[in-house]
């Protein structure tokens, strides 16, 4: 995609240190408190802007405008003019996705290539949760009381859902949630984070635009100690979908047992992806490289356990450092850069911390871990891309979620071994393996205890396609028909005939 102007002038034109409000119920809204988060750019340090520090009285007027708009307005929407709300939204979007990437980029830093390339992923989404909203449907079931009693279900909007995102996908993540919210009749209250808030909020003014009455759709910014951990618990959310770490989803998980509302948890991940001798090494290296740098290892399906056969792995070590070092480290709205800053100071200390422990532990730093210098790089949370070799399972490096542009090398042996080092980990949301062996794959996919497995490939995520975790990766799944199924309330219905 082209953009028409220099994207750095475009950032500036969306934001130059202005305050941006909270959607309410349609309008825009300080915090009740009066006080104000700062948003930065991770790349330079500057202000971007302000936005309101949202609380709990926040959240509750929020609620209470969602909980409005379920019960009057929205209710009177058919499944076909819900469609076509979804339609006009994601055509506002795609108007505006320049602005939209641009403005996801000097928020959380993503390189703009990717920003851009989201759009068919998260177009599609919304026009694929168009076509559900239509197709939603309860069952005729024959009971065997009578023949004179009539028995079917009808499906029906949970109500009120609470949508907490993180900071390393605002556009992608807030339509994840909102999507099949609106296609089954729900209502609304998102909670970005505060890192990275500024995108949800200039969606929900879009999706104003597209005819989405107020009140369904409300976006509280504000910490996740105080509007995160309200909206989690508040007595009349009905349901609530998470994505982020697992200590917070934990933590969102006992809040909402207190009032047994539904909850999706899409959490972090310690992902491996396995590369076998019989590999295309100039298809695998690429790819398992970006496999955790896209978007500087700040993605929670990173495959960065990274087992290679042993036969193999001088050579792909090589191939891979060669790679890693001509990788471009710049500004996301620069053109040609590969790799975007880490998304504040303290995640870039934490990362640090990291690479440390490794190198203390045994492991062999192969390339990368300091901090670029030069022109361009002063006030940023820049890294180079790290490789670690002579890595062993027991490592923190190894067994954590680091988030940061981290990979360790782990040679294997045999393909059982692998499998059963693979599954080692608490974790479950996603693995990869590479090979040229059919078979190979088939049973290897079959053993791998995760929610996502990629055969030749890496990141690959459709509307369509569930997608989500085992064990502390979360629960629930995102993408598909199934995915509906969480925002939807069965009732049956029984009628006597005679």
């Amino acid at each position: 995609m082209t953009l028409t102007r220099d994207p750095h002038q475009i950032a500036e034109t969306l934001y130059h240190g202005q305050f941006c409000p909270m959607f309410i119920d349609g309008q825009d809204v300080p915090a009740y408190s009066g006080t104000v988060i700062e948003v930065t750019d991770p790349a330079s340090g500057r202000k971007l802007a302000e936005v309101p520090r949202g609380g709990a009285r926040d959240v509750d007027l929020a609620v209470d405008a969602a909980r409005r708009a379920f019960e009057g307005v929205w209710s009177t929407f058919t499944p076909y003019d819900r469609q076509e709300v979804l339609l006009r939204i994601a055509d506002v979007m795609e108007r505006d996705w320049e602005k939209l990437c641009v403005s996801d980029t000097a928020d959380m830093g993503l390189p703009l290539a990717r920003t851009l390339g989201n759009k068919r992923r998260v177009i599609g989404m919304l026009r694929f949760y168009a076509g559900q909203a239509v197709a939603l449907h309860g069952d005729v079931i024959e009971n065997s009381i009578s023949q004179s009693m009539l028995s079917f279900t009808t499906r029906e909007p949970v109500g009120v859902v609470g949508a907490i995102i993180p900071w390393n996908a605002p556009t992608a993540a807030s339509i994840w949630k909102i999507a099949p919210a609106l296609a089954t009749g729900c209502t609304v209250v998102l909670k970005p984070s505060e890192d990275a808030p500024l995108t949800p909020l200039m969606i929900a003014r879009l999706m104003q635009e597209a005819g989405v009455p107020d009140g369904v759709v409300n976006v509280v910014t504000g910490t996740g100690r105080e509007a995160g951990a309200r909206l989690a618990e508040h007595p009349d959310v009905n349901k609530v979908v998470f994505t982020g770490s697992t200590a917070t989803g934990k933590t969102i998980a006992r809040a909402g047992v207190e009032n047994l509302k539904r909850i999706t948890l899409e959490l972090g991940g310690k992902s491996p992806l396995i590369i076998c001798k019989d590999a295309d090494l100039d298809k695998a290296v690429p790819v398992a490289a970006m496999a955790v740098y896209a978007h500087s290892g700040q993605i929670c399906i990173a495959g960065s356990r990274l087992f290679v056969a042993r036969e193999i792995q001088d050579e792909f070590i090589e191939k891979l450092t060669a790679f890693a070092r001509g990788l471009k480290i710049g500004h996301g709205l620069d053109e040609g850069t590969d790799l975007g800053p880490l998304i504040n100071a303290v995640q870039t200390e934490k990362v640090e911390g990291y690479i440390a422990k490794g190198k203390a532990e045994g492991a062999r730093l192969v390339t990368g871990g300091g901090r670029p210098e030069g022109q361009g790089y002063a006030g940023g949370n820049f890294l180079e891309p790290v490789i670690f070799a002579g890595v062993k399972d027991e490592m923190t490096i190894a067994q954590e979620e680091i988030f940061g542009p981290v990979i360790s090398v782990l040679p294997f042996d045999t393909m059982e071994q692998v499998v059963t080092r693979a599954n080692a980990t608490p974790y479950g949301l996603a693995a990869g393996i590479f090979t040229r062996d059919l078979g190979v794959a088939h049973r290897t996919v079959k053993k791998l205890k995760a929610g996502s497995v990629w055969v030749n490939m890496y990141h690959a995520i459709d509307p369509a396609v569930p997608f989500g975790g085992l064990k502390m990766s979360g629960y629930g799944k995102e993408g598909g028909v199934e995915h509906l199924q969480a925002y939807l309330d069965t009732k049956a219905v029984w009628i006597q005939t005679e």
